[in-house]
C-alpha cells in the first residue's frame, strides 16, 4: 500500500520550474531514495511532501492525507538539510519540546526523548547544552528530533552530511532498524553509495523531472560486459565469435563481450565451450548506480538543450 503518493506535483517560482509533474509512489515500510544533482528539485519536492511549500498544481498524499493537513503532519518526521537547533536548550529539553509539538503528553515526550537519544548514540549527552554539541552531534540530535514523535513516515534531507564514516554507518544501521519496525523512510541524498546500501527503491530527479524510478535491480539492469580468460583461441574461431558477438574484443587469451543482460552469460559460456575453447575465468561487470545516474542526468541535459 502506498503511504506516499504524488500525482503531477509541480512547483513554479515565477519563471523557474522547480518541480514538474512529479509522480511517485512509496510503499509503506520501504526506504525510498531520492537522487539528483544540486538544484535538481529534491529539497523543493520534500518540502511539498511535508507541507512547508504548497504546490502550484498536482497533489500529494502522505499517510492518506494532504501534507498540510495538521492531522497528517503528526504522522511525519522531518530532518531538513539546513536545520538550526535551539542552542539555549539542553539536548533532552529540545527533544521534549519537539515531542510536545508532535502531540505527545509531557510524560510520554520525556520517555521518547530518552529513547531516541539512545537510538542516535547521544544518551550520555542529553544534559548538555545544544550550543556545546559538535556539528556531528547536532546532526544526530536533528535526526532524533525527527523520530521523537514516533512518526510513520520519516523524511530525511541529507541526514549524514556532517557525519564521519563511523557516524554514517551508525545512521545506516538505524535506518535498517526503523525499517524493521515498519517505518517508511524517504531519504534525500547525493551519496550514491549510501543509497545503494540502504534503499529498496530509488528515483532519479534532474531539472525538476523524474528521469527514472524503480528498485535498484531494475535501474541497474541492462547491458552487461563479460570478460573471459580462455585457452585454444585461433584466428578463424575469433572471426566466428565476432560474427556472433560484434562487440567482441580479443587481447591474447582475454575476451571481452557486451551482452544485453546477465541472463545471456550461460549461453555465451556454452557457445565458447561448444567451439572448443577452454574456460579459465568468467567475470561479469554490470552497471553501477553511479553509471546509471551519470548517464540519465547527461541524457536529461541533452534533452533540455535540444
Amino acid at each position: 500500500m502506498a503511504i506516499v503518493e504524488t500525482r503531477n506535483l509541480t512547483k513554479i517560482y515565477g519563471r523557474q520550474i522547480a518541480c514538474r509533474e512529479i509522480c511517485l509512489s512509496v510503499e509503506e515500510g520501504q526506504i525510498f531514495g531520492l537522487l539528483g544533482p544540486n538544484g535538481a528539485g529534491k529539497t523543493t519536492l520534500v518540502k511539498m511532501l511535508v507541507g512547508l511549500v504548497y504546490p502550484t498544481q498536482g497533489e500529494a498524499l502522505v499517510a492518506g492525507r494532504r501534507p498540510w493537513d495538521s492531522r497528517g503532519r503528526r504522522e511525519i518526521g522531518f530532518l531538513p538539510e539546513n536545520f538550526r537547533l535551539h542552542e539555549w536548550l539542553k539536548g533532552e529539553e529540545l527533544l521534549v519540546f519537539h515531542g510536545r509539538l508532535a502531540g505527545l503528553k509531557e510524560k510520554e515526550a520525556r520517555r521518547r526523548a530518552r529513547q531516541v537519544l539512545e537510538l542516535v548514540g547521544l544518551d550520555k549527552d542529553g544534559g548538555k547544552m545544544v550550543a556545546h554539541y559538535s556539528k556531528g552531534m547536532q546532526q544526530r540530535l536533528g535526526l532524533a528530533a525527527a523520530l521523537v514523535g514516533n512518526p510513520r513516515v520519516i523524511f530525511l534531507d541529507e541526514p549524514t552530511s556532517a557525519l564521519d564514516p563511523l557516524g554514517r554507518r551508525q545512521v545506516r544501521e538505524l535506518l535498517g532498524a526503523l525499517k524493521q519496525e515498519g517505518k517508511t523512510i524517504f531519504l534525500n541524498s547525493h551519496l550514491l553509495s549510501e543509497v545503494e546500501q540502504v534503499c529498496d527503491r530509488v528515483a532519479i530527479i534532474h531539472q525538476g523531472r523524474v528521469l527514472a524510478q524503480g528498485s535498484l535491480k531494475e535501474l541497474i539492469m541492462g547491458p552487461t560486459e563479460v570478460k573471459a580468460r580462455v585457452g585454444g583461441l585461433k584466428p578463424e574461431l575469433e572471426e566466428n565469435l565476432r560474427r556472433r558477438y560484434p562487440s567482441l574484443r580479443a587481447e591474447g587469451s582475454h575476451l571481452t563481450v557486451a551482452l544485453n543482460s546477465k541472463e545471456e552469460i550461460p549461453h555465451l559460456v556454452a557457445y565458447l565451450v561448444a567451439e572448443g575453447l577452454r574456460i579459465y575465468e568468467i567475470t561479469p561487470r554490470q552497471n553501477s548506480l553511479e553509471e546509471v545516474f551519470v548517464k540519465l542526468v547527461g541524457e536529461g541535459e541533452k534533452l533540455e538543450c535540444g
